[in-house]
């Protein structure tokens, strides 16, 4: 998909049909015809616009003949419970034209088109990406906040069940705090080279703007760290709890046969088809038999009780 966009007089975005220098190319999963065209009418280089739509590709800058190509990684919200996943998002520019590539929408038009942002022009293509990183570090916060009460909700569920789903959801979040981890350390060498302006040329008030940036990107990275490790240490523990409940139902059931198979061992032992058996002419034989049985039993019960084996 092909949209372009370009600051008014009114100092809005809006949406163009034709491409005019200083607007804003915004490609979401384009078709080949698309890229050859954006190719051929911003002299852009195709590779430059391809990389992006390798959803393994790793962030970084390249420089090329008065081009730059910057690739993040961006956050995303899957559809699975608590699952969350990055992709990359491509910035590529050169004097007259400022392209953004993603394999997926990922809404950039919520966060400059329909959301006005202060200083925010297509014309100042520095400005525009360094807002765009701010952003997209912005989301990665908001979602790190949304996994942090996700994960506190599952501690809940798990105080009151161990059901494989909860578990389920953990694993989820241990790996969607992986990728952000891996996706912000990126990232934040993408900008500090960046910072040292030779990629992209930084006025003062830009400096200031990427230094935020940088400072927020920090901030998630040990926001994601402290959330990996509760996590980690969440799944351990329910796993020794879940083991130690699996131990105690074991030992439980092991003392239950002991008892049961006490009074089964008497009654064989008076079932044999021999002569001389015990009370076998007795009147009250049974209820004898029965009531030996029931105080081996009892004997039993009390003293696995002691045991702590019941």
């Amino acid at each position: 998909m092909l949209t372009i966009y370009q600051t008014t007089a009114t100092d809005d975005i809006a949406a163009i049909s034709t491409i005019e220098k200083g607007c804003w190319i915004n490609l979401i999963n384009p078709t080949e015809a698309e890229i050859a065209y954006i190719a051929q009418s911003t002299e852009i280089a195709t590779d430059f616009l391809k990389y992006p739509l390798d959803d393994e590709e790793i962030s970084r800058v390249e420089v090329e003949e008065e081009q730059t190509m910057i690739i993040v990684n961006v956050p995303v919200e899957r559809d699975a419970d608590v699952n969350y996943d990055t992709i990359p998002l491509g910035i590529v520019l050169n004097d007259d034209y400022i392209i953004t590539v993603c394999l997926e929408d990922i809404k950039l038009e919520n966060d400059f088109v329909k959301t006005r942002v202060k200083g925010m022009t297509t014309y100042k293509k520095t400005r525009f990406i360094l807002q765009l990183l701010q952003k997209k570090t912005n989301l990665y916060l908001k979602y790190l906040r949304e996994i942090n009460r996700h994960t506190e909700d599952i501690e809940r569920e798990l105080h009151r069940s161990m059901r494989n789903q909860e578990l389920s959801h953990l694993l989820n979040i241990q790996k969607s705090l992986v990728y952000f981890i891996t996706s912000l350390r990126a990232n934040e060498k993408v900008m500090q080279r960046l910072l040292r302006g030779k990629a992209l040329k930084l006025y003062e008030e830009d400096e200031d703007l990427l230094e935020d940036v940088l400072i927020e990107n920090h901030q998630a990275i040990e926001m994601a760290d402290i959330y990996s490790n509760i996590s980690t240490g969440t799944m351990n523990a329910f796993a020794s709890i879940i083991s130690n409940n699996l131990s105690i139902v074991m030992k439980l059931l092991a003392g239950i046969t002991i008892v049961m198979s006490i009074p089964t061992m008497i009654a064989s032992f008076f079932g044999m088809n021999l002569l001389g058996i015990p009370f076998a002419d007795h009147p009250y034989g049974f209820a004898i038999i029965s009531g030996i049985a029931v105080i081996a039993c009892c004997i039993s019960i009390i003293i696995l009780m002691k045991k702590d084996m019941l």
